[in-house]
């Protein structure tokens, strides 16, 4: 698969540019970027704890920032991941009228986890519960391309 992916969160602060960085590591062939729904920290780099988690795992989120999801996105994008069914819903009221780019929940990719989205480890501090499902998920992605 190289067609290009996008990943979408709240804020592009943890789980998207996580996901961004993970799939980035595995598969470095693959055009991959990340977005959030709302506008609050457009700019900015991967939340601290978030980096410092994901870098203990190889992961160098240090050179993302986060951006805000568009309706342009639908076009740049051949697949959209959102990590749960609130910003999937923000994702698709944006969508174009007569556009087709599947937009998804990251979290199918992973059915055997038995959870329907990937908690924001912004809230819950599970920043390493967060990495395991993102990595489960994209290995998931993977595994179907």
């Amino acid at each position: 698969m190289t067609h290009p992916i996008l990943f979408v969160c709240l804020g592009n602060i943890c789980r998207s540019p996580a996901a961004e960085g993970v799939l980035r590591a595995l598969r470095p062939d693959w055009r991959i970027d990340s977005a959030g729904t709302s506008d609050w920290h457009v700019g900015e780099p991967p939340y601290g704890p978030m980096q410092a988690a994901a870098k203990a795992r190889g992961y160098d989120l240090s050179r993302l920032r986060a951006r805000q999801f568009t309706a342009v996105d639908f076009t740049k994008f051949s697949l959209i991941l959102c990590m749960d069914a609130e910003n999937l819903a923000n994702v698709e009221r944006l969508r174009p009228k007569g556009n087709v780019t599947p937009a998804r929940l990251f979290t199918d990719y992973a059915a055997e986890a038995g959870v329907n989205h990937v908690p924001d480890p912004y809230y819950t501090r599970d920043f390493d519960g967060c990495l395991d499902l993102i990595e489960a998920c994209a290995k998931g992605l993977i595994a179907g391309a």
